[in-house]
């Protein structure tokens, strides 16, 4: 239980790393923001035409007698709206990152210089077109992974009691370790892991990455938190890769009070 705790610790001291770094903050917003305008210019749309999709998708429900084709329909239409909003969750993280891929690795490096003992960052020495590609190949490949697992929770969630009780609780676990894949990605891809090792690493301590991202899942689904808690999200994700690498990590993350005001 203690490495729960350890990974909420790092979600919280991220936050209160970019609390302290205004400047950096106030970039790092500017990549969600955009992401949010086109997330949410979506599911307006999926909102407003989502019933006729369905209807149009279900022509055998035509000649059922009242009220079951609309019962059928708005109960499709639900679950159609609950599976975007689980997928732009998942995929928000992605997405944002692609997008603000310079500043978040400014960022990031930012974090690891202030944090790090000697007062040094890892770099990488590829040139910007490949981090962007290696960034957007292993994007499409966490992303398909993480829709087989969407699919999967999806299809139980017909499965009485469980899928009403269960599931919800499995899928923001699998949430919770996708988006720490995602944000953990822009420090570690600097430090030359590879996406197989970092699902490894991830992997070998479950608790720790739960412990960060699934309360990190649970905040993203209240509208416009995810655009404010993203530069503090990966903030945190380079306190969390730097444990997972098992490098050594100064005090400057304590809380605000005992730190002077750099922003």
């Amino acid at each position: 239980m203690r490495d729960l705790g350890a990974g909420f610790g790092h979600l919280l001291g991220g936050q209160r790393w970019v609390a302290r770094h205004g400047k950096q903050y106030g970039t790092g917003l500017l990549p969600g923001l955009i992401t949010l305008v086109l997330y949410a210019a979506a599911l307006v749309a999926l909102a407003v035409w989502g019933e006729d999709a369905v209807a149009w998708a279900t022509p055998f429900a035509d000649g059922w007698p009242s009220p079951w084709p609309g019962l059928f329909r708005g109960f499709l239409t639900v679950v159609l709206f609950a599976l975007a909003l689980l997928l732009a969750v998942l995929t928000f993280t992605a997405v944002t990152l692609l997008v603000g891929q310079p500043f978040y690795e400014s960022l990031s490096e930012q974090v690891d210089r202030d944090v790090s003992p000697d007062g040094t960052a890892p770099r990488s020495d590829l040139p910007l077109h490949r981090e962007l590609w290696i960034s957007v190949r292993d994007s499409v490949r966490i992303l398909v992974r993480a829709a087989v697992w969407g699919v999967l929770l999806f299809a139980a969630g017909f499965i009485p009691v469980v899928g009403q009780s269960v599931v919800p609780v499995i899928g923001f676990f699998v949430t919770g370790f996708f988006l720490t894949e995602e944000l953990t990605a822009i420090a570690l891809q600097r430090r030359g892991v590879e996406l197989p090792e970092r699902l490894a690493l991830l992997r070998s301590r479950k608790l720790l990455v739960w412990g960060f991202g699934t309360p990190l899942g649970l905040a993203f689904l209240i509208p416009f938190v995810a655009v404010f808690l993203m530069p503090g999200a990966v903030a945190g994700a380079t306190l969390l890769a730097r444990e997972l690498q098992g490098e050594q990590t100064n005090e400057t993350t304590e809380p605000i009070e005992n730190e002077p005001n750099r922003a």
